[in-house]
């Protein structure tokens, strides 16, 4: 009776143990699963940390607010990336300012179009990842630089003792979100805005300023994923960030952040990564075809938001 409570009070502990026990299944049905293969999950699993770690604050805003832009600022980020940097760190130096200016920038005009001409964030995210997505086609058109700087593919694909660099970097920012939304100002009023905006702006805070910096630091952490993804596949590519569009919400909402606003848990962030790439792999290993993965990583995910949709219901009835 007292480990429910606790559990709904934890809600990351839901994506942990969904974690342990598709690592056990994996572990028992086949194998072809072994401490490399959970190395490459972590990798694939912290780059997709990453930007939902940046998707996690949008969401915490409330009203639905989600950010639809981040493939295509992956995409861009990626190409900027190669093409500033030259394949050398003496470039990369230019080329991390310009990707952390593109995510700014985006986040900016994100939260613009939906604070101010009151676009609902889901169309107004989706619109402004639609001229990115030409300003990347125009870009391919040139694109002859497939270098890549040395220092970035150290963090991209580097290891320590064989744990991936990019698994320490996702653990150390899942840290610092933490912080900063159970230990600033910012945080504390950031979750007020995503339980109740009308409410938060009558105590003083301000609303429009909160929640354009969260879009803003969605935009920079997808900014930096398409950076390190640029080095960890060693070029830029049309479609770069597809596959992080609706991923990176469910795994959101895996992780125990609440669809709804006002709720934000970074470490349930984290392993809802896991979890995903986990589910992914064990479709793989099944030799599931690729749509039927999809399928099934969507029901997952509805089946979350269900879930998530019903415990909002019990409490406000």
């Amino acid at each position: 009776m007292t480990v429910l409570p606790w559990l709904r009070r934890n809600r990351w502990s839901f994506a942990a143990i969904g974690v342990l026990v598709l690592w056990a299944a994996l572990d028992l049905a086949t194998s072809r699963f072994s401490l490399q293969n959970l190395s490459g999950v972590a990798s694939s699993a912290s780059f997709l940390a990453v930007v939902a770690l940046g998707q996690m604050f949008a969401v915490a805003t409330g009203g639905g607010n989600i950010d639809l832009s981040v493939p295509s600022v992956i995409t861009l980020s990626a190409f900027v990336t190669m093409i500033l940097s030259g394949g050398t760190d003496a470039g990369l130096a230019l080329a991390l300012p310009a990707v952390v200016l593109v995510g700014l920038a985006v986040g900016a005009v994100n939260a613009f179009l939906i604070l101010r001409v009151r676009i609902p964030a889901i169309i107004a995210t989706l619109a402004v990842g639609y001229v990115l997505d030409t300003a990347v086609l125009i870009t391919n058109r040139g694109f002859t630089t497939f270098g890549v700087s040395p220092a970035l593919h150290l963090v991209a694909a580097g290891r320590v003792l064989g744990v991936p660099l990019i698994l320490v970097a996702a653990v150390l920012l899942a840290g610092a979100a933490s912080a900063v939304i159970h230990r600033t100002g910012y945080g504390r009023s950031l979750m007020a805005v995503g339980q109740n905006a009308v409410a938060a702006d009558l105590a003083g805070a301000r609303v429009g300023r909160i929640t354009t910096a969260a879009f803003m630091i969605s935009g920079v952490l997808a900014g930096l994923d398409g950076a390190l993804l640029s080095a960890h596949a060693g070029g830029a590519f049309l479609g770069m960030g597809k596959p992080y569009l609706l991923e990176s919400v469910g795994v959101v909402v895996v992780g125990g952040t609440l669809i709804f606003g006002g709720s934000a848990t970074p470490l349930g962030t984290l392993l809802g990564s896991v979890l995903l790439v986990l589910i992914v792999t064990t479709m793989q290993i099944a030799g599931l075809a690729g749509g039927v993965q999809d399928v099934m990583q969507g029901g997952v995910i509805i089946a979350v938001l269900l879930a998530a949709g019903a415990g909002a219901s019990r409490r406000t009835a």
